[in-house]
């Protein structure tokens, strides 16, 4: 998929639609696309001690973990809500989103924040340089 990247709403578009879809493989080349070569993805949470914990992860890793899952599972995320703030070159996304597993499923999954950075490059075009995100769980819910 050719992605306008001078447009950041249509670069998280992007993101969303790669990883979103049935049980099976996903749209690498996409993400290749819309994610700045040094790029890390962030995901955090608490471990079954209650510890935060952090899997940080380039490009390539990211792929190597969640494929497994995305290979047996179908997976949609959905944005529900979404601010962005740009400064000069840089660009910072709020992006709130429902994961399901069909995507008429009544219920979501899993809802969380995902907090994206991008920054514009010489071409004038944006790339996501890092992402973090952690989903709802008991004591900490998803702002209105």
């Amino acid at each position: 998929m050719r992605v306008d990247r001078s447009d950041i709403g249509a670069v998280v578009d992007a993101m969303y639609a790669c990883i979103s879809g049935p049980a099976g493989p996903r749209d690498w080349a996409t993400q290749r696309e819309i994610f700045h070569p040094d790029s890390r993805q962030a995901r955090t949470g608490l471990d079954t001690a209650g510890r935060p914990t952090l899997i940080v992860m380039g490009r390539e890793a990211y792929q190597a973990n969640v494929t497994p899952f995305f290979e047996a599972n179908g997976f949609f995320e959905v944005e529900i809500s979404r601010r962005i703030d740009v400064f000069g070159n840089m660009a910072h996304v709020w992006s709130i989103y429902e994961a399901r597993t069909a995507p008429d499923d009544v219920e979501p999954e899993r809802r969380g924040i995902n907090s994206i950075q991008l920054c514009r490059g010489p071409d004038g075009l944006w790339s996501i340089l890092h992402m973090i995100w952690d989903n709802e769980r008991p004591g900490l819910t998803v702002p209105a």
